[in-house]
């Protein structure tokens, strides 16, 4: 192999390794123009990463050889973007996670075009020094499948990351085949520790004004929760998860154009809901546990039985093919089971029929993308956080706007309403968190401490403890009386209480979701309870699950209830149960017939 063709391998994997982690970064993205709305998951901008990085090349060797041929392949690029622009029309790009949106004209396209023209140039150099007999689109097939293996190796190095960063790497396992894996993270987690610090505000209460208080916090902060699953079934970031009032099962959607359906308890996957032609944004259960309904990219609402998970409908607007004319950001059902709310990157709020699916009312008033809706306990108060940095609350009797809250200084991207509709609680693209008196509208206090956008809140049932996530890659537990910062999460968006309150469900890197359960006194778990069953029920698995998902259940299931990490009254029949579950499987494996 030539120097040159490990300098062109070079550039080309340079590119790959940009492009994931722009993709990690951004999160999911949306093309939009007048062909509709499609979503654009990680491995398309991991491949534009791998096209730069051959066009960086083909630059280098045009420089170097004065190769005229280059500007050629640039040219006929170029012309080739720009007809592709004419022929579609207008296009505009967005990364709602970010904020970010911007159009795309003729000459952006052409520009592209030529990259990829350049790219291409650089690709017929590298296979002239390589000697191979591929063709330049034969390279980019292979490159593609290469980048698909990628993102799989990608999701696993994430994942390691993440136990790097403080996920039970204190726990001794005295019989798990893993021990000296867990010697050396223990190893790397020392010399990472480091103290938490973080500040919130909070008003002294006045009759005629709010006073605020800065307090620093510096002390390590107690782990009362911990990571007990880690569950991997989709292929993109996940931007939306619902819990059911049931408390059984939860549901989550992603940027891969899927709504998953888990149990809570074991984080078993359960089913997958298809049919979004985009990025699902927003996901909802009805109050009575028997619909569930997705918004998305593709500007629709759609939703699904949950019983016979038979697809129910598509919330049309008129005689449109979709239920908003842009991308779907919230949905949210009414505590009284009759309507369905939406919030839009159209401006607008909608209200539909939760079965019929007939429009009820369109809200208007907000100057930007609607990014949360919220409803009351008694279903009487909508509130809508929007890009124009606003909250609105509406009278959902009269349909008629009640009041503006304003105070933040950039997008709110969520809000959320207490179970006891007292408060209302906004969190935004400025980094802070807003607590307001949701019939006043009167500001009671704001907590800070995230470094960037506060993009997903979830408060426990008591109404006693926030969760906050940001795109820092930290998930926040507040208590929300006194403003203090309770916990440090290694977690993302979004994030979900239980109904009971002992479990939080949060996103995590690379598509994975985390369920985190709280512990009291000396790591005892609240959602203790002695497993029995058949060996696959014991473990959470399906009896015909492929052995390698069985095995990692099983050491799911020892970090969870190990005597070394769970001194509950049940943790030891658990144990019993789960080691019996796992010898009976080894038994099967073994003697197959």
């Amino acid at each position: 192999m030539t120097q040159n063709f490990r300098t062109g391998s070079a550039f080309i994997a340079g590119g790959t390794v940009a492009g994931a982690g722009v993709s990690a970064t951004v999160g999911g993205m949306g093309l939009a123009g007048g062909f509709g709305g499609v979503g654009i998951g990680g491995v398309p901008v991991i491949v534009v990463g791998a096209v730069a990085g051959a066009a960086g090349y083909g630059a280098f060797k045009a420089m170097v050889a004065g190769d005229s041929a280059a500007f050629s392949a640039m040219g006929i690029g170029a012309v080739g973007g720009a007809g592709i622009s004419h022929a579609v029309g207008g296009m505009g790009l967005v990364a709602p996670k970010i904020g970010l949106a911007f159009g795309i004209g003729t000459a952006p396209m052409a520009a592209f075009g030529a990259v990829v023209g350049l790219a291409a140039y650089g690709i017929a150099k590298l296979l002239d020094e390589s000697g191979s007999a591929e063709t330049p689109v034969q390279v980019f097939d292979r490159m593609e499948e290469k980048v698909l293996q990628m993102e799989a190796c990608s999701s696993g190095f994430m994942e390691l990351e993440a136990f790097l960063s403080g996920e039970d790497v204190s726990q001794k396992f005295a019989a798990l085949e893993v021990e000296d894996e867990l010697q050396a993270l223990r190893a790397e987690l020392g010399k990472r520790n480091e103290t938490n610090s973080s500040q919130f505000i909070t008003p002294e209460t006045s009759d005629s004004k709010i006073n605020t208080e800065v307090v620093s916090l510096t002390t390590k902060l107690p782990e009362t929760w911990k990571c007990v699953h880690t569950l991997t079934g989709h292929s993109a970031a996940v931007n939306a998860i619902a819990v059911s009032p049931q408390g059984n099962i939860f549901v989550s959607g992603s940027d891969d154009r899927t709504v998953n359906l888990w149990n809570l308890k074991t984080g078993k996957w359960l089913y997958t809901f298809a049919g979004q032609a985009a990025a699902v944004l927003s996901v909802t259960i009805s109050p009575d546990g028997q619909l569930i309904a997705s918004g998305s990219v593709d500007r629709k609402i759609s939703s699904w039985h949950l019983d016979t998970k038979k697809f129910f409908r598509t919330f049309f607007y008129l005689n449109l093919p979709y239920s908003h004319i842009s991308f779907v950001y919230s949905v949210a059902f009414s505590p009284d089971g009759k309507f369905v709310a939406s919030g839009s990157a159209d401006k607008t709020i909608r209200l539909w029929g939760c079965y019929t699916g007939e429009l009820k009312r369109t809200l208007n008033g907000h100057s930007d993308a609607v990014l949360s809706v919220a409803i009351s306990l008694d279903s009487k108060t909508l509130a809508s956080g929007s890009a124009d940095k606003t909250i609105k609350l509406w009278n959902l009797k009269t349909w008629k706007q009640l009041r503006i809250l304003t105070g933040h200084l950039e997008a709110v991207n969520t809000v959320i309403i207490s179970p006891d509709g007292q408060k209302l609680i906004s969190g935004s693209t400025d980094t802070t968190i807003k607590l307001w008196n949701l019939h006043t509208g009167e500001l009671l206090c704001t907590l800070t401490g995230h470094s960037t956008a506060v993009l997903s809140l979830a408060l426990n049932p008591d109404g006693q403890t926030l969760a906050s996530s940001s795109r820092d890659g930290i998930i926040k537990l507040w208590n929300l009386h006194t403003g203090e910062l309770l916990q440090n999460l290694s977690g993302r968006s979004p994030v979900a209480f239980s109904p009971d309150g002992s479990t939080l469900v949060s996103g995590g890197n690379c598509g994975t979701i985390q369920i985190w359960r709280q512990m009291l006194g000396d790591h005892q778990s609240t959602f203790d309870s002695v497993l029995f069953g058949e060996w696959w029920e014991v473990l959470g698995v399906d009896k015909q699950d492929h052995p390698n998902n069985i095995k990692r259940a099983h050491r799911l299931l020892v970090r969870q209830y190990h005597p070394d990490v769970n001194s509950s009254a049940t943790a030891k029949a658990s144990m019993q149960a789960i080691n019996q579950a796992y010898q009976k499987f080894r038994q099967k494996l073994n003697c197959p017939h």
